[in-house]
């Protein structure tokens, strides 16, 4: 079986490297802004209608689960024996944008919608919105 040469070997090894490297960044946790299109109808016929890019939030945050402390059993009567701590991608602050909606002809309006203006992991909830 031939050998490879050394100059194959490094460059083999640098790029499992940067693939590796690609491959933990995805794994670190974290919540971004993430940009999408929106469409804003006036009305359910569409009679005006624009469209924007808004921002949601998107992304992974850390959970855990482990045994409960003798204290959380006890106080349980024995049925919490895991206890889990968790948090979700949430929109930590918002901030209003103007769309521009043509309604035919050259009639215009606008609307205000709302869009996210940061991301955070925090505790998880339900939907307040």
């Amino acid at each position: 079986m031939p050998m490879a040469c050394p100059q194959t070997l490094l460059l083999c090894l640098l790029l499992l490297a940067a693939t590796e490297g690609q491959n933990r960044q995805a794994t670190i946790p974290g919540c971004h802004l993430h940009p999408f299109n929106v469409t804003v109808r006036s009305d359910r016929q569409g009679t005006c209608q624009g469209s924007h890019v808004a921002q949601a939030c998107v992304g992974h945050c850390e959970s855990s689960a482990f045994p409960s402390r003798y204290s959380v059993l006890v106080a349980s009567g024995y049925r919490h024996n895991i206890t889990s701590v968790s948090q979700c991608c949430t929109i930590s602050g918002l901030r209003k944008v103007k769309v521009q909606l043509h309604c035919g002809g050259d009639r215009k309006e606008e609307l205000e919608i709302f869009t996210a203006r940061a991301c955070q992991c925090d505790m998880c909830r339900l939907s307040r919105y």
